[in-house]
C-alpha cells in the first residue's frame, strides 16, 4: 500500500458532489487521483481542499472518450501504485424536455458521459482491484433512476442503466473481494440542481423552487451528505454490503 491510507480516484472531482469527496477521502488519509475534464478546475478544487498537494494528483481526461479514459487509469496505476476505491462521481443532466422534443445529440452525450464514462471507469480500474484482490466502487445513480419523471427520459434512463451497471458488476467481482455498490440522491445543493431549476423555468414550470419535492426532510441535501454516504460505502463499516443502491433523498420517493 502507499504512505498514505489508500488510493482513491474521484471522477467529477472538480464538480460540487466531487469537491467534498475529495476533502472526505483525503481527511481520512486517502491519496487522492482527481479526474476531470480540465486540470486547472481540478487544481483549483485541490487547492481549495486545504490537503497537502503531495496527497492530490489531477488526471485531466474525457471519461466518455475510451482512450482518454485508458490512458489516465494506466497513468494512476503506474503513478500510485494502487487503487483502493474508485468514486464515479462525473455526471451531467444535459436539457430537460418531452420525449418527441429531446433532441437525439442531446440524449446521446448524456449516455457518453453518464453510462459509458462509468463503464469505461470500472472496466479500467477492476484489473487493479483485481490483482489486489479487493476494493471498492461507488457509482451514481439517481432517483430519477429509480421513477419516471417528466422530463428526464435521457438522464433518468442513463441513471436506470448505471444503477442496473452496479449490479451486474458486484456479481461478477465479489469473489475477487471487491464490492460495488450506487448511491442515489435526489436534491443536492449544486450547480447540477440550480440548471434543472433554469430547464424548468425554460419550459414554463412557474414557482419551480416552491413545487420541486423535496422528500419530507423537507430540505436538499449539501454536497457533504453524499460524500458522507459514499464514504462509508468504501470503508470496513460496509464489508458485507455490495450490489446495493443507498438511496439518499431525504424522503423525496416517499412522496
Amino acid at each position: 500500500m502507499s504512505e498514505f491510507g489508500g488510493v482513491c480516484v474521484v471522477t467529477g472531482a472538480a464538480g460540487g458532489i466531487g469537491a467534498k469527496l475529495v476533502e472526505k477521502f483525503g481527511k481520512h488519509g486517502y491519496r487522492i487521483a482527481m479526474v476531470g475534464i480540465k486540470e486547472s478546475e481540478l487544481k483549483k478544487v485541490a487547492e481549495a481542499s486545504g490537503l497537502p498537494w503531495d496527497q492530490l494528483s489531477c488526471y485531466e481526461a474525457d471519461i466518455s472518450d475510451e482512450e482518454q479514459v485508458k490512458t489516465a487509469a494506466d497513468r494512476i496505476r503506474r503513478e500510485l501504485g494502487r487503487v483502493d476505491a474508485l468514486v464515479n462521481a462525473a455526471g451531467i443532466v444535459g436539457q430537460y424536455a418531452e420525449t418527441v422534443d429531446y433532441s437525439f445529440a442531446n440524449f446521446r452525450r448524456i449516455y457518453e458521459v453518464n453510462v459509458f464514462g462509468t463503464f469505461l471507469m470500472m472496466q479500467n480500474i477492476l484489473p487493479a482491484m483485481i490483482e489486489q484482490r479487493r476494493g471498492a466502487i461507488v457509482n451514481f445513480g439517481s432517483v430519477s433512476g429509480m421513477r419516471g419523471y417528466t422530463y428526464e427520459i435521457g438522464y433518468g434512463s442513463s441513471k436506470w442503466a448505471v444503477i442496473g451497471m452496479t449490479q451486474n458488476a458486484a456479481n461478477e467481482y465479489g469473489r475477487y473481494g471487491i464490492r460495488i455498490n450506487c448511491v442515489s440522491p435526489g436534491w443536492v445543493n449544486t450547480g447540477m440542481m440550480k440548471n434543472t431549476l433554469e430547464n424548468y423555468r425554460r419550459l414554463g414550470i412557474k414557482n419551480c423552487e416552491e413545487n420541486i419535492c423535496l422528500g419530507t426532510l423537507g430540505y436538499p441535501a449539501e454536497p457533504e451528505d453524499i460524500a458522507d454516504a459514499v464514504y462509508f460505502l468504501c470503508s470496513d463499516e460496509a464489508r458485507h454490503i455490495t450490489g446495493a443502491n443507498l438511496v439518499v433523498d431525504g424522503g423525496m420517493l416517499l412522496g
